[in-house]
């Protein structure tokens, strides 16, 4: 079948440089591009004798955390292992803060509190999001783990936000803060003594600590998944985890203050209001076919009614399919939809933010937006979730189908290749992301919930 190419320019630098551009494919045959080998030569993927992660070889992983597993600060590790960033430590050490995609209603003992909430005794409530209205505290949040990329080791972890539901993704900012997001519009109520669907920021530090759960109310209420910080404009990209979503971004009042407040805004194609880009009914969108895009204003950005998706199509906003992964690299944004394609297989999407960001002048400088990846076959990559950029320029894809879930390569001449496979059970990849050194990568198995560190050969 015939395949849309388009010229790939790319940086390959440090962990956050990434890639600025992609060969794009529509309907491509898995023989043509789906490959066993990485431009690295990284072959065929053997099989894992301990039955959980099978690598190419020359690599291997060390099992970091598991569930179940008791933290530095006496809190144990959470279930639901889902979006990560990794921050530079001290020395050779690597901080991670880890998100808990736990819902309201989990049993106790898929927290950290232990099987009977007990150790919530020893937790000043200031810094419980959600306690619950009947004793029983909601258990998502985040952790965070101290690694020593030199000795391949972990050298502590601890709980650094309580009380949140959800977690799902999230994102990293250029100040050193973990963004996390609930996957939720749960409301006060029965179980619950909070309204949720909010953002929390989680300061990065190697000492045990919680982060006041300050409630990012300005950056709207909604079934929230990932960030990506654009560093040059302060500006926050969000995705909402819906069949019919949007994709937003907030403008702070004060870049790097998120908790002052700012402007929150849905996307729009300029020209084409309210499209629809999931290309479930017909291939309105192409891929390699740039975009102009204009932004609309929100209102009422925490209603209480999950309706910002609703009112922001109405006013011209486009539609996508389930925004998932978001990540920043070399001046652009990419960004999965889990269902986006005629296939509903997913599609990954550039979004090159303008020279006059956030500003009036963009209006004569449009931020630009592009279809990448839509595959439209299991075989290449099926759901699309969480992703990152690699040192040397390749997209790495964390699947979330229905089936086996393996970890997909995108290298710079468009070539697909496996580069992990969860031979354990099909939960989902999650959390995939680079030590600062680009020595390690490590990805969440949600569940049981395992965070696995790897290493090998990597390219460049």
């Amino acid at each position: 079948m015939a395949i849309s190419r388009r010229h790939f320019l790319r940086n390959a630098g440090a962990v956050t440089i990434g890639f600025s551009g992609l060969h794009t494919f529509v309907g491509c045959s898995p023989s043509s591009r789906l490959t066993k080998s990485g431009p690295a030569g990284y072959g065929s993927l053997r099989p894992d004798p301990n039955g959980i992660l099978d690598l190419p070889e020359g690599f291997s992983y060390t099992l970091v955390s598991r569930t179940g597993e008791r933290m530095n600060d006496g809190y144990f590790v959470p279930s639901s292992h889902d979006g990560m960033a990794a921050f530079p430590g001290p020395g050779n050490r690597t901080i991670l803060v880890r998100n808990h995609e736990i819902s309201a209603g989990a049993s106790p003992g898929s927290g950290p509190f232990g099987n009977n909430n007990g150790l919530m005794r020893q937790l000043n409530r200031t810094h419980l999001y959600d306690a619950g209205s009947n004793g029983t505290p909601c258990l998502g949040g985040t952790t965070t783990l101290v690694y020593n990329t030199q000795s391949q080791q972990l050298e502590s972890h601890h709980l650094s936000l309580a009380g949140t539901l959800r977690n799902c993704a999230g994102g990293p900012t250029p100040w050193n803060t973990w963004v996390t997001c609930e996957e939720t519009v749960d409301r006060a109520g029965d179980a619950l003594s909070e309204d949720h669907g909010y953002n929390f920021e989680v300061p990065v530090s190697d000492q045990p600590g919680l982060a006041t759960p300050v409630a990012l109310k300005a950056m709207g209420r909604f079934n929230h998944e990932a960030i990506a910080v654009d560093p040059a404009s302060g500006i926050v990209y969000e995705t909402e985890d819906r069949g019919d979503g949007l994709i937003y971004r907030f403008i702070p009042h004060v870049p790097g203050k998120l908790a002052e407040g700012g402007r929150l805004q849905a996307l729009s194609i300029t020209g084409t209001p309210s499209m629809d880009t999931r290309n479930w009914e017909s291939q309105l969108v192409e891929t390699g076919h740039e975009l102009d895009v204009s932004w609309i204003d929100v209102e009422d950005v925490t209603s209480m009614d999950d309706d910002l998706r609703i009112r922001g199509f109405e006013k011209g906003a486009a539609r996508f399919a389930r925004g998932e992964g978001m990540w920043y690299g070399d001046g652009t944004i990419f960004f999965a939809c889990t269902n986006g394609g005629r296939e509903r297989k997913g599609q990954i999407w550039k979004y090159t933010p303008s020279a006059q960001e956030g500003k009036t002048e963009e209006q004569n400088d449009p931020g630009r937006l592009e279809l990448f990846v839509e595959p439209n076959d299991s075989n290449l990559v099926e759901n699309a979730d969480n992703l990152t950029i690699s040192p040397w320029g390749d997209l790495i894809v964390c699947e979330d189908g229905p089936g086996d879930q393996n970890l997909v390569g995108i290298t710079p001449d468009g070539s697909l290749y496996r580069f992990g496979h969860n031979s354990m059970n099909n939960s989902e990849f999650a959390g995939a992301t680079f030590s600062p050194d680009g020595s390690t990568f490590f990805v969440n198995i949600q569940s049981p919930g395992f965070t696995v560190a790897i290493t090998g050969p990597w390219e460049g």
